[in-house]
């Protein structure tokens, strides 16, 4: 099992509109395919949203990133509006394993 650690910066100002949209529409979405979400917080003095996923292996990540992001609703729906909020050419993603006393497993 491991987790990613990932870090969007946003564009100014705008931590509280991409905060919902990850509740209302990416984090459900995700979920409904499959993904375990364990976290999400946002770091408005920054502009910076993190959030943390859990897999099972590099297996079950590569079926779900497919499932998640080959599709037309995350390239027609989803993809179109993030530019508008995070600069995804910044963004972070930290591949963490657990240690046998976190609490996080």
């Amino acid at each position: 099992m491991f987790f990613e650690l990932r870090v969007y910066p946003l564009q100014p100002g705008k931590g509280q509109e991409f905060s919902q949209y990850m509740d209302d529409e990416i984090i459900p979405y995700q979920l409904s395919k499959g993904m375990t979400i364990l976290a999400s917080f946002l770091n408005e003095a920054e502009d910076t949203y993190v959030w943390i996923r859990r897999f099972a292996d590099e297996a079950e990540k590569d079926a779900l990133y497919d499932a998640v992001y080959n599709n037309e609703y995350w390239r027609d729906e989803v993809a179109p509006k993030l530019p508008a909020l995070m600069d995804g050419s910044r963004l972070e993603v930290t591949v963490l394993n657990a240690t046998p006393r976190s609490f996080m497993q």
